[in-house]
């Protein structure tokens, strides 16, 4: 409550300084404004660095977002005005938090918006926390923005607001599509040294319970450093536990670098579910044929029944724009980005007082909104200022010179629909 204090009474001061210093001109200046008040939307993304494939829909997304929020939207029989600054994190948290904090005492956003891992959403949920600016943040597992910003399930916190699904929901996906597999239940496992891997990896909160629980083994070599460029001891454990099942979350260069030396060494697993690194088609293209039949999550795709709220648009016919506009195959993120900016849209309708940083973060937590990636709902998530979108599963398969994902495994959501069937490698 300080900080949000702190930033209202910064704002007022500036407004009163500036009517001692030239009432004139600021008078006429607040009769306009008045009449078309703006309202300013922060939105932090890698677009540069390893993990530029989550904000490679961006342009896309805020162009058409910005075409949508050109007519205004109205509150409370007034229309204002949304103007969106978009902020590169180049994949660093440090630089993530910099520019999350230019957005906020710089530019004085009213609201403030990031997505893709915590490297990127965690720095900025952390800034906004501290200036009381309310925020929503997508694209991170719960766990890793929740319990990586030190959250107490009892309190959660004040301003920060996010959507996505949790580990919970990718163990329970994975399982699903191990299940029909057959292998030997023996599961290498690689967690880099970073916030998704120590999450992930980890003993209690992450995946060795519940595989144990499932009768897997896993095999965890200890945390690996990001952009390592031998994965040699990590491929050799996994040979000597007879793995058959690999899996872990890795940025797309770690994974490379691991599967290149797996062929060299003569490891050869029979299913490979790899969060973050295999999401995107760019990233599987690159591969070649090595390619074929690697597996992840999934999080949104053209199949998933779902449309926006801001537009009516259903997810297949926003997933075929983007591939016409850019001669580009559809991407996961695609449909989170859209949804970051529904939820926006509404929070700005409803709130009682724009001028409010409370009544905006009043607004985000009573937000209950169908979206282009399902429900958002702060009032039933897993824990404070958490709400959780559906997971399911899928596998690159090669279709002519195309892969496609096809989704594999839906037990824990059937009504998105399974597109094909899993294939070992």
């Amino acid at each position: 409550m300080k900080s949000t204090l702190f930033t209202m009474n910064r704002r007022r001061f500036m407004t009163l300084a500036g009517g001692a210093l030239a009432a004139p001109a600021i008078l006429s200046k607040t009769r306009a404004y008045a009449q078309n008040p703006t309202i300013k939307v922060g939105y932090v993304s890698p677009k540069t660095g390893p993990l530029a494939g989550f904000a490679e829909a961006d342009d896309y997304i805020i162009k058409g977002i910005r075409e949508k929020f050109a007519e205004g939207i109205t509150n409370n029989g007034k229309t204002w005005n949304v103007e969106i600054l978009v902020r590169d994190s180049q994949s660093n948290p440090n630089r993530a938090s910099e520019v999350a904090s230019e957005l906020l005492l710089g530019e004085e956003v009213d609201i403030i918006t990031a997505a893709a891992t915590p490297d990127t959403t965690n720095p900025v949920a952390d800034q906004a926390e501290v200036n009381g600016t309310p925020c929503i943040t997508t694209d991170c597992p719960w766990q890793p923005y929740f319990f990586g910003r030190n959250g107490n399930p009892a309190e959660g916190f004040e301003n920060t607001y996010h959507f996505f699904w949790g580990l919970e929901d990718v163990i329970g996906t994975f399982l699903d599509m191990w299940g029909q597999s057959g292998v030997t239940k023996k599961v290498g496992g690689l967690f880099p040294n970073d916030a998704d891997g120590n999450a992930w990896g980890d003993p209690n909160l992450g995946l060795p319970k519940p595989f144990a629980a499932a009768g897997y083994e896993l095999t965890d070599p200890g945390r690996y450093q990001p952009l390592s460029d031998d994965f040699s001891s990590q491929i050799q454990a996994f040979k000597d536990a007879g793995c058959e099942l690999v899996t872990g979350v890795m940025i797309p260069p770690d994974f490379a670098t691991f599967w290149s030396q797996a062929a060299q060494q003569g490891f050869n697993p029979k299913i490979v579910t790899i969060g973050k690194a295999l999401l995107f088609p760019s990233v599987i293209n690159s591969l070649g044929d090595r390619g074929n039949g690697l597996s992840s999550e999934v999080w949104w795709s053209p199949s998933h029944p779902f449309t926006s709220s801001l537009t009516g648009t259903s997810a297949k016919a926003l997933a075929d724009g983007y591939t016409a506009e850019t001669g580009k195959q559809w991407t996961q993120p695609i449909g989170f980005r859209h949804a970051l900016f529904e939820v926006v849209a509404d929070v700005v309708s409803r709130a009682g007082d724009l001028e409010s940083p409370e009544a905006v973060t009043e607004a985000i937590a009573g937000t209950k909104l169908d979206t282009m990636v399902g429900a958002v709902d702060w009032s039933n998530g897993p824990v404070k200022n958490v709400s959780k979108t559906p997971l399911v599963s899928g596998q690159w398969q090669k279709e002519g010179d195309q892969f496609d994902l096809k989704i594999v495994a839906n037990s824990a959501h059937p009504n998105i629909p399974l597109t094909g069937d899993l294939k070992l490698l």
